[in-house]
């Protein structure tokens, strides 16, 4: 008897899965997830580093097939792809899926969009396709980790990927092989430096994620063929991607233990492992509010990866600035908030900040957990205080809930797509199980 592998096993699951496997709280979260993707799109779309895109690929479009949220074009489906995973995820704004430290709907839920504009399907279909690739992304995701990241893979691309060609194949009713085939052309996709955070780049590496998982899939549903072991196999994802691949992660209880309740969202558009820090500085900010100009030293403890992926004393922008533990720090105790203002160039810009932020000390501590910080405050006239942060906003232990997260689609819809009826597309999405035809609550992101 041939056991399979997890490159088919999960191929067999993703064929098998109907909507009505699906858990009442799963899909409440796909929801959640979906209102989170399209209102950080809705915030990016005008960011400077979609507007280059955009110059970039116009001339490389092909016919108007799917929309790019709050704007008005209509590329080909792989470009709006590209454009809605990297709207999505430019602002730094998105879901994390903290087990695998990976933002999911960028790179999960664009190829969907599009193909919900090309081909009928209702509501359910789409969540369905959405809950379901962010199930394999992650669950990819947390086989690889830690050293597919300390290696410097950025795991949002490199494994989104996986996701996104999951959702695309189930949307378009792949069977088993066929699904096993999608997710062997993405693994031969999969890219992402962690070098690029900070910079346009990065958003090169989310929207490809994007595209080329929708691409994946529609190789796969042709008869396009790939290895059978593209996970597993000896020169294969796993083997090229980590020292110690976890395959019980991927496949283990599944349809049972569902990732997408893992997911949470940011409250701050920087790296979820400023959370609990930013936290602490505001937390502090409310005992001392005038205090910023007569802070001596602000020293932060925390979690070994708050160090490697944010000790940044020396910014030069606003990107850098969203992997900046000393300016995030700076910032929030100045201003006394923590939004897109605070993490742009005017703000890195600001003296007051560039001064603070260079009396900030990071310490990494092994027992503490990376949602959690110590930030610690010495005034100059000797005065010394405290915050302890055991459980970051954003976090699952304190996750952010249905209205705040309709505040912040608002906000982001606000700020970068005011001719938005956001009212009607965030009711839209939130009845979208509902919905008999999906491409309308699509069509409902285009600006009227």
């Amino acid at each position: 008897m041939t056991t399979l592998g997890p490159t088919r096993l999960l191929g067999e699951f993703l064929a098998a899965s109907r909507w009505d496997d699906i858990p009442g709280p799963v899909r409440h979260e796909g929801a959640r997830c979906l209102v989170n993707f399209v209102g950080c799109a809705l915030g990016g779309c005008h960011d400077e580093a979609i507007e280059i895109a955009f110059r970039v690929l116009s001339p490389c479009f092909g016919p108007p097939q799917a929309g790019v949220i709050g704007r008005r074009e209509r590329p080909d489906m792989l470009n709006a792809a590209f454009l809605n995973g990297a709207s999505a995820n430019v602002l730094e704004y998105d879901d994390t899926h903290l087990g695998s430290v990976m933002h999911p709907g960028a790179p999960i839920a664009p190829g969907l969009f599009a193909l919900a504009e090309r081909r009928p399907v209702d509501g359910a279909q789409l969540l369905h396709a959405v809950i379901l690739g962010v199930e394999i992304g992650c669950r990819i995701g947390i086989a690889m980790m830690p050293t597919h990241y300390r290696r410097g893979a950025h795991i949002t691309a490199t494994c989104g990927i996986f996701g996104a060609a999951a959702g695309a194949g189930k949307l378009l009713g792949l069977d088993a092989p066929g699904m096993a085939r999608a997710l062997g052309h993405a693994a031969t996709q999969s890219a992402g430096l962690v070098e690029n955070l900070g910079s346009m780049s990065k958003s090169i590496g989310v929207g490809n994620a994007a595209r080329n998982g929708l691409a994946a899939a529609l190789f796969a549903e042709e008869g396009f063929t790939a290895p059978e072991q593209a996970i597993e196999g000896r020169y294969g994802f796993a083997a090229v991607a980590t020292d110690a691949p976890d395959f019980a992660a991927m496949t283990d209880r599944l349809g049972d233990r569902w990732e997408m309740l893992q997911n949470a969202y940011k409250p701050y558009p920087c790296g979820v492992v400023l959370f609990p820090v930013i936290d602490g500085v505001l937390e502090l900010r409310e005992r001392y509010p005038d205090a910023a100009a007569r802070i001596d030293e602000v020293v932060v403890r925390g979690h070994q990866l708050l160090l490697e992926r944010t000790d940044r004393p020396q910014i030069t922008s606003g990107r850098d600035a969203k992997v900046s533990l000393q300016h995030a720090v700076a910032a929030a105790f100045v201003h006394g908030a923590a939004g897109i203002a605070q993490f742009s160039d005017a703000s890195v810009a600001e003296p007051a900040i560039g001064a603070l932020s260079a009396k900030v000390k990071p310490e990494a501590d092994a027992g503490i957990p990376v949602e959690t910080a110590i930030v610690r405050l010495r005034l100059s006239d000797g005065t010394e205080s405290a915050a302890h942060v055991r459980n970051a906003r954003g976090t699952m232990n304190r996750p952010m809930t249905d209205d705040e997260l309709d505040a912040k689609f608002r906000d982001l819809a606000a700020y970068g797509a005011p001719a938005l009826d956001a009212e009607a597309l965030l009711s839209a999405i939130r009845g979208l199980e509902h919905e008999a035809d999906a491409g309308r609550v699509v069509r409902l992101t285009a600006p009227t």
